[in-house]
């Protein structure tokens, strides 16, 4: 199961270990066609690392922090740095990230 992040607990979240973030809103279709799939790597990666939700429109200053102009997008932290980042949203979402935090955790 995915959390949602905002200004409060962002930092604290990512600034540890592997966390992909879905930047995502109510009103986008693609985000949630994304959605099930977000919650389905979230379930398969476990422990191994976090699977986040921010709401654009509820926290629109992470979002400019890191440049985020289009939805969805999906940024890989380690330990707080970006290490990976993608727009938008295809099938293979789970094959294709899930192999990004595999490799990540190496």
């Amino acid at each position: 199961m995915t959390i949602e992040l905002n200004e409060d607990n962002f930092s604290d979240t990512i600034n540890t270990g592997i966390t992909l973030v879905d930047f995502w809103a109510e009103w986008c279709g693609p985000c949630k066609a994304a959605a099930p799939y977000v919650d389905k790597l979230a379930d398969q990666v476990g422990d191994n690392a976090k699977v986040v939700k921010v709401n654009v429109d509820e926290s629109p200053s992470i979002a400019s922090q890191f440049g985020v102009m289009s939805i969805p997008t999906f940024i890989l932290f380690k330990d707080g740095e970006v290490i990976e980042r993608t727009s938008g949203f295809t099938p293979n979402f789970i094959a294709e990230w899930t192999e990004k935090i595999d490799s990540a955790l190496l």
